[in-house]
């Protein structure tokens, strides 16, 4: 599948496409997924995601969202948007959204399902016009009482032994419990961060220190996160 660019308030910005194939797949349209990368940037092991999400029967995006400006420059925009609640960064992944909609081949639903620094902006985007969204140990938002009032269903899986994110699923469930927000908050007791895959290429050195892959928490959590975006993409588009 190939790369590509998209409009976005600022001009363009890179980005990785993946589109269902197959037989199985039909002639869509689809819904649309925007996959929102880690701290390490467009990796190979996140176009696997988008894949992952195409191989599901929808239309993935993946923005670069470093593909600006220098690696540092457009990481430090993302952690402050992060912080802030906005910003570039929330600005490019909006455009995401508003191009695959779009899209010929996209039913015009689209979730937002994010890894690491794009869990907690996917987290930040959920009350901003997408349907579902799915935090993969995210950071919480400051004040999430607030920042997460009126967010579409929200699906979350984090690591028990995710020393940075400790008790951050406990607090999510809570907060989407009293906001009244569907949601699945699961925490997987022996799991650390970035459980969901293995890394390659530059990110490899990570493993295990930073992030770890858990091949059965990774199983269950993936049944969840497509369970979950079907019923609230597929079932109701």
């Amino acid at each position: 599948m190939p790369d590509l660019d998209y409009p976005v308030p600022s001009g363009t910005l890179r980005g990785y496409v993946a589109v269902p194939s197959g037989p199985e797949a039909g002639s869509g349209p689809w819904p649309g997924v925007v996959v929102v990368h880690e701290i390490f940037g467009l990796t190979d092991d996140i176009r696997a995601q988008a894949d992952r999400f195409a191989a599901n029967g929808y239309v993935a995006l993946a923005p670069d969202l470093f593909a600006w400006s220098s690696t540092p420059r457009c990481l430090m925009a993302a952690l402050k948007a992060s912080a802030a609640g906005h910003g570039r960064t929330l600005d490019d992944l909006d455009a995401a959204r508003d191009h695959l909609a779009a899209r010929d081949d996209c039913t015009g639903q689209v979730g937002i399902a994010g890894f690491c620094l794009g869990g907690g902006l996917a987290m930040l985007l959920a009350p901003k016009g997408f349907r579902v969204a799915a935090t993969n140990y995210g950071h919480l938002p400051r004040r999430p009482e607030t920042a997460l009032a009126g967010a579409c269903p929200i699906v979350g899986s984090y690591g028990g032994r995710d020393l940075q994110l400790r008790g951050a699923a406990g607090k999510l469930e809570r907060v989407l419990t009293d906001l009244g927000i569907e949601h699945d908050v699961k925490e997987y007791g022996g799991a650390k961060h970035g459980f969901l895959f293995p890394h390659s290429g530059r990110a490899k050195w990570s493993e295990p220190w930073l992030v770890s892959y858990d091949a059965d928490a990774a199983a269950d959590a993936w049944t969840r996160i497509f369970g979950f975006f079907d019923a609230y993409l597929k079932e109701r588009s």
